[in-house]
């Protein structure tokens, strides 16, 4: 009987583990750049920001090591009040962001890009915007292929 019981909790733990997703690898670069360019989307979008404009439209693997690659996306925007600072442009964002995906910040050295990262999603994003004009460009991280 103990032993049918052990057998029953191993099959259940199992199961448990396979649709959990344990032992997933993670996104693909693909997968990752997708997600990047919603976030980014969803971000000029939640922050109501003015004649958004594609930089960068990614979408192809850049290879960075065997049967890896990064992807990247990026896109301008301008705010409302022409002689916006930077700096306020940028943490402007960062509270919009909040909104959109889970990040962290990465680096911020005051009037510089800050940099935020999400682990949950293999993306980087930097925030480097210019007086009236958010920029904000990501790439995601050196991932798998296939």
């Amino acid at each position: 009987m103990a032993r049918l019981v052990r057998l029953g909790v191993t099959v259940c733990a199992a199961a448990l583990l396979a649709v959990s997703g344990c032992g997933d690898r993670g996104p693909t670069a693909a997968q990752a750049g997708e997600t990047l360019k919603r976030h980014i989307t969803e971000l000029m979008k939640e922050g109501h920001v003015l004649d958004v404009k594609i930089t960068d439209p990614g979408g192809r693997d850049i290879h960075c090591g065997e049967g890896k690659a990064k992807r990247t996306f990026a896109a301008t925007a301008r705010d409302a009040t022409p002689e916006s600072e930077p700096d306020g442009l940028n943490t402007f964002l960062v509270g919009v962001l909040a909104r959109v995906a889970p990040y962290r910040i990465v680096e911020d050295r005051g009037p510089a890009p800050i940099r935020l990262a999400s682990k949950e999603y293999g993306t980087v994003l930097i925030l480097e915007s210019s007086v009236g004009q958010y920029k904000v460009r990501g790439e995601t991280e050196c991932l798998r292929t296939s």
